[in-house]
């Protein structure tokens, strides 16, 4: 028989049906006996009477890889409403060890290092499962929504000579006997390509040799990045990010529902626009709300974020707030100053839940304009000579963003550390599994 998912069952009512997938859970309650099967997207159960159907199971343990051949029936008794008669099992690969982890209960307890060090084997677990597929049909609905407006997506590379932000947060590498770094992101090379294609995208990984070891943090995480031209500013770049949380919003309810419910998770409305607030202005909302002066601040504090997230839901009824504006001294060299005051920037930062997810901007585009901003930062214009020819060469006003995947993620499911939304955590003490 060809095999079938388990989320095709239903249209097999009455009809005999072959499946495949792990061994979830056997129960042998009195004379009635439960084999629950799981493949990569849900569970059946299986019922019998006859104990005899059960022997291909004996000597074998949970998580081995079996197949089940049985009669479809409709259902009071289980959740799905469905369930298998007359099961006959086959073992495809028998697992004789013990697990480390408890997978067939709907909750899956473990603390958060064994949870990391069980990795393999924990994201098994239909929770877990359920986080990584909300992150495709993210991925998805921000390629499926830029694709619509004529973006190409591009894929940079992440050997590089210089350090795209400055600083000395970066992997340094031997190359061949020469110094390259792991980078950053994809910024010099997505600005580049704005000259090649006008619009472009990149899902990918980004690395930052950041020392933190805070729950918000991780040492290498997947970006969501973008970048056009012709653009009249940053808020045209922030019109963009409406379009594609919503999009990915959309993107999620259409294709991930038997998730979202499995993870209790209501999604948020995108406002059309979404709120925003100079940063000026957000510093003083601060002192005058809370008493707390970091007026002098150039930065926003974590606290000060959350303060803001909550103002925004009660003053504007929206789980998201654009804070713009920020001092020109704590952006990156490549970042347009406001021609109206040069000491605060056309840039942005966008907050979900009191949380920044989404930072970015306008761009310099004149090769002048970044001769100047590196003798300023103190950064050697050879370093980055070949960037630079993109602006020697003609390049249109443009901007652009990028959305921390992981950390989109841990504010929609409202978890308390990045790890528990990342596959598999890198960090300043992981680097396995």
């Amino acid at each position: 028989m060809k095999r079938i998912r388990t989320t095709e069952v239903a249209h097999h009512v009455g009809q005999r049906v072959y499946l495949q997938g792990w061994l979830q859970n056997v129960r042998r309650l009195g004379g009635v006996n439960f084999v629950l099967l799981r493949d990569g997207w849900g569970t059946i159960q299986a019922v019998t009477e006859a104990a005899v159907d059960l022997e291909p199971l004996a000597g074998v343990g949970l998580e081995s890889v079996i197949g089940l051949t049985g009669v479809v029936v409709a259902t009071t008794q289980t959740a799905a409403g469905l369930e298998l008669h007359q099961p006959q099992i086959e073992v495809i690969t028998p697992v004789t060890a013990e697990l480390p982890l408890t997978l067939h209960k709907p909750t899956l307890v473990a603390t958060l290092p064994v949870l990391l060090d069980q990795a393999v084997l924990a994201n098994r677990h239909p929770i877990r499962r359920a986080i990584f597929r909300l992150a495709a049909a993210a991925m998805a609905g921000f390629r499926q929504a830029l694709q619509a407006r004529h973006f190409t997506e591009i894929q940079s590379p992440k050997l590089v000579a210089s350090a795209t932000e400055g600083g000395a947060n970066v992997f340094r590498l031997d190359y061949f006997g020469g110094e390259a770094f792991l980078a950053q992101s994809p910024q010099f090379y997505k600005q580049i390509m704005v000259s090649v294609f006008e619009r472009v995208y990149e899902v990918g990984p980004v690395f930052r040799a950041e020392p933190h070891d805070t729950s918000r943090h991780i040492n290498e995480y997947v970006s969501l990045d973008v970048e056009l031209g012709f653009i009249e500013d940053h808020f045209t770049v922030m019109e963009l990010v409406q379009v594609l949380l919503a999009a990915i919003m959309k993107q999620m309810a259409q294709t991930a529902v038997t998730d979202l419910h499995l993870l209790d998770v209501t999604l948020p409305v995108v406002p059309q626009p979404i709120p925003h607030i100079h940063f000026r202005e957000a510093k003083e909302l601060v002192w005058q709300q809370h008493g707390l002066d970091g007026r002098a601040e150039p930065d926003l504090s974590p606290q000060e974020e959350r303060w803001l997230g909550e103002w925004a839901k009660a003053e504007h009824g929206s789980d998201f707030l654009f804070v713009t504006g920020y001092p020109m001294t704590k952006r990156p060299f490549y970042t347009h100053p406001d021609p109206a005051d040069p000491i605060y920037s056309n840039s942005f930062d966008l907050l979900f839940r009191g949380l920044e997810l989404i930072t970015g901007g306008q761009r310099l585009h004149r090769y002048q304009d970044y001769q100047a901003a590196l003798t300023q930062a103190g950064l050697p214009e050879a370093a980055f000579s070949h960037y630079l020819d993109a602006f020697r060469y003609g390049m249109p006003p443009h901007g652009g963003f990028a959305i921390g995947l992981e950390r989109l993620l841990m504010q929609l499911l409202g978890v308390s550390n990045l790890r528990l939304t990342t596959l598999f955590p890198r960090d300043q003490t992981r680097l396995a599994p």
